[in-house]
């Protein structure tokens, strides 16, 4: 099908041709290419032949030259541009050159790790190399082996940290012939999970030196903003960077979809997606479907299986965590074979597995960062084909802001990794499992940077660890790690059991939010309700159930400032950067209608409320203004909503990496509040980059709210999926009251403006 053709078939779809609000098109990109490298031994040159590899491009050849030469190596290319070839080149010849050698690849995922597999093993099929997953999924009884014997080990930062390194002892002969480590999409490491790996690294590059290796390093990421700088927070070294792409690119259109202006939505954005979805799938358009959540996943899927009827329903399959490796592996295959025409899923499958040829993608919202966003536009349109691929907003603030400014996404530069390895929470954690590996020197700490000699008295203060012989030892023959989740949340998984059978497993704090009692569980598109969640016992019961409504927990929170770190004054108020304890509670839930999502009924729910530690805002709201005819505590509710809206943005994050509070009377200030919060014990760092763009993140949320023509507030500008008090006491023009003073602003010039730029 030609890309015209292409169009043509999305132009068909009611919902494309009649809500378009943006179009951006790139045009095709012709290939830069080389040939072979005249050093490459005759069995490598024979695999690349057999697998039809006659030349390399640019970037491919840049980065064997590197790796060739002893250099660390970022290669930073678009998406489909051939960057595993990168590395696997070069490791390939070196292993043949040195059949003792090794090299750990390592993933984010699980289902990466195996894709890549199939790859390495197609193309090192008649070298006589064992290549091997080492992971979860990996069975007892083949992980000897496996240390024995495979010279590239396929791996998860999880695994690493939680079964080679506290067993390194066992891997002693893989570690001292490690020549290579493959830190593959680089730009996943980001926030508490890449805070974490950045010390699981550095344990394991100190790992090596104590068996005397230096492996060399190379990372690979199509959406990094600074790979340098990320690669040597991530690593502690420099690394040589290659971003010019030698490979060819398809032609890609990108339509950005939302409601007409000036009327009301009736649909969600699920229903509109399923109606999307459905004619694609009529059309044998093969499409890949983002959705922002495991639940919103599975009712999309059971939307468009309703829409499409038996037998054209069995096509379509939706992907996500929490689902078995078995059935992960089942629908990759199918997807790959072309059994399925639509695959619906969460971000799980935004990295590089290979699903074969992709003609569209359809994001059901904006994702939440510019990098996200470009790695599911990538999915389409691999090996130079050309591709089609639609946004389509929700009636969200932050999405209908972005959705009119679409610049900020499709022509800004992606937003840099935020990692904090010096957070104290992480620290701690990470110290303890490094020295349990190997008692630490003084010398090792200052190496570590990040603050760790500090860290590591405190440690031995608190009896964590123990001085003794010039060295910090852990006082503990069991490894620490297996109580570090290296994707936050803690370590503690739930089981999902119907009968006795497992569904699937759940995060612990995901579970009080998601398998609360008598919460609605979705699961490849079947429906069933949680007769008991089982804390103690780590256990959520469930029983099937059809039905059309949903469930959506109900939290409470509470904040205590504890110390000023920073602060900006302007127009009256006055914006801090505190240290914060956040205290949460799930107290109820609320029973929805499954098709809008409008909520019907609140029950209650006795749940233990968690406490946070984390860095966060505090913007002081002076009460003595003079009040025009506003109810001041809605207006600061709205300030709030405004604010919490557009923070990612400004901030480069997910908005589940930020919480919000507010309070009409502070009890510590005798005056308004609105608090910010990065999500995570100690903070990211989130907040700080707030306070810096402080002033402009004022201006959009003061946009936001005026843009809209609503007179009292809703979904698409001052109303909140996540509001605690389910956006009720909301004043819309209070709210741009104290938002004209923030921003320095009034309501009259913006309005004038905006006729300017509208008669222009």
């Amino acid at each position: 099908m030609t890309h015209e053709q292409l169009l043509n078939e999305f132009l068909l779809v009611e919902s494309i041709a009649n809500s378009t609000r943006a179009i951006r098109s790139f045009p095709a990109q012709p290939g830069s290419s080389n040939p072979l490298p005249v050093d490459l031994t005759p069995p490598v040159t024979h695999a690349l032949t057999q697998l039809g590899i006659a030349h390399l491009y640019d970037h491919q050849r840049k980065a064997y030259e590197l790796l060739r030469a002893g250099q660390d190596v970022v290669v930073a290319t678009g998406t489909s541009s051939g960057k595993s070839l990168c590395y696997n080149l070069p490791i390939l010849q070196g292993l043949s050159e040195e059949p003792v050698a090794r090299a750990l690849y390592l993933y984010p995922t699980k289902a990466l790790a195996q894709d890549q597999l199939g790859k390495l093993a197609d193309l090192s099929r008649g070298l006589d190399f064992r290549v091997a997953t080492f992971d979860g999924d990996t069975p007892k009884s083949q992980r000897a082996t496996i240390r024995k014997s495979a010279q590239v080990v396929l791996t998860n930062p999880d695994m690493l940290h939680l079964g080679i390194l506290p067993q390194h002892e066992t891997w002693r002969a893989f570690l001292r012939s490690l020549r290579y480590i493959v830190l593959d999409e680089m730009h996943t490491y980001r926030g508490v999970f890449g805070s974490h790996c950045a010390w699981v690294l550095r344990r394991l590059l100190r790992l090596c030196a104590w068996y005397g290796t230096r492996p060399q390093i190379v990372a690979t990421s199509a959406t990094v903003a600074e790979p340098e700088l990320l690669f040597t927070a991530l690593t502690g070294r420099t690394a040589e960077l290659i971003e010019i792409d030698g490979s060819p690119q398809g032609q890609r259109t990108l339509f950005l979809v939302g409601s007409l202006e000036g009327q009301d939505d009736p649909d969600s954005g699920n229903v509109r997606t399923a109606a999307l979805v459905t004619s694609l799938a009529q059309r044998g358009i093969k499409t890949m479907v983002f959705c922002r959540a495991r639940s919103t996943t599975e009712t999309v899927l059971r939307m468009v299986r309703k829409r499409l009827g038996s037998p054209a329903a069995e096509r379509v399959e939706s992907y996500r965590g929490g689902y078995t490796a078995e059935q992960r592996r089942s629908i990759e295959q199918r997807f790959f074979r072309d059994d399925l025409v639509a695959l619906i899923t969460t971000n799980a499958m935004e990295l590089g597995v290979d699903v074969g040829a992709l003609d569209s993608v359809v994001m059901n919202g904006l994702p939440t960062s510019i990098a996200s966003f470009w790695q599911q536009v990538g999915r389409a349109g691999r090996g130079g084909r050309d591709s089609v691929s639609v946004a389509i907003a929700r009636d969200d603030p932050r999405e209908q802001f972005l959705l009119a400014h679409p610049d900020l996404m499709v022509g800004a530069p992606i937003e840099p990794v935020v990692i904090a390895p010096q957070n104290p929470h992480i620290a701690r954690q990470q110290l303890r499992c490094a020295a349990h590996e190997r008692p630490i020197s003084p010398d090792e700490l200052v190496a570590m940077g990040v603050g760790a000699p500090a860290m590591a008295d405190e440690l031995v203060d608190s009896g964590d660890l123990q001085w003794s012989a010039g060295r910090y030892f852990y006082p503990s023959h069991d490894s620490p790690a297996g109580n570090v989740n290296l994707r936050g949340g803690g370590a503690d998984v739930v089981t999902l059991l119907v009968g006795t059978t497992p569904l699937g497993t759940m995060e612990r704090w995901r579970a009080t939010m998601e398998a609360h009692e008598h919460a609605i569980y979705l699961h490849q598109g079947q429906s069933y309700r949680v007769v008991e969640l089982d804390l103690r016992a780590s256990v959520v019961r469930l029983v099937r159930e059809d039905t059309e409504l949903a469930t959506q927990a109900v939290a409470q929170t509470v904040v205590e400032p504890r110390v000023v770190l920073g602060f900006e004054e302007f127009r009256g108020f006055r914006l801090e950067l505190v240290s914060m304890d956040v205290t949460t509670a799930v107290v109820g839930y609320r029973v929805l209608d499954g098709r809008t999502g409008a909520p019907e009924q609140v029950h209650p729910l006795d749940l233990p409320a968690q406490t946070l530690r984390t860095v966060g805002l505090h913007l002081r709201i002076p009460v003595d203004f003079e009040q025009v005819e506003m109810g001041l505590a809605q207006a600061i509710h709205g300030v709030e909503h405004a604010l919490g809206s557009l923070a990612p943005i400004f901030a480069g994050c997910d908005p589940s990496d930020l919480g919000t509070a507010w309070y009409s009377i502070f009890p510590d200030t005798l005056q308004g509040a609105v608090f910010l919060f990065d999500s995570f014990e100690g903070g990211l760092g989130l907040c700080e980059r707030l306070l810096r763009s402080s002033a402009a993140w004022m201006e959009a949320a003061f946009e936001l709210i005026a843009k809209c023509d609503c007179a009292e507030g809703c979904p698409r500008c001052l109303m909140s999926s996540r509001c605690e008090g389910q956006n009720r006491e909301l004043d819309k023009a209070g709210t741009l009251l104290l938002l004209e003073r923030l921003a320095g602003t009034s309501l009259l010039e913006f309005r004038r403006s905006r006729r300017e730029n509208n008669a222009d």
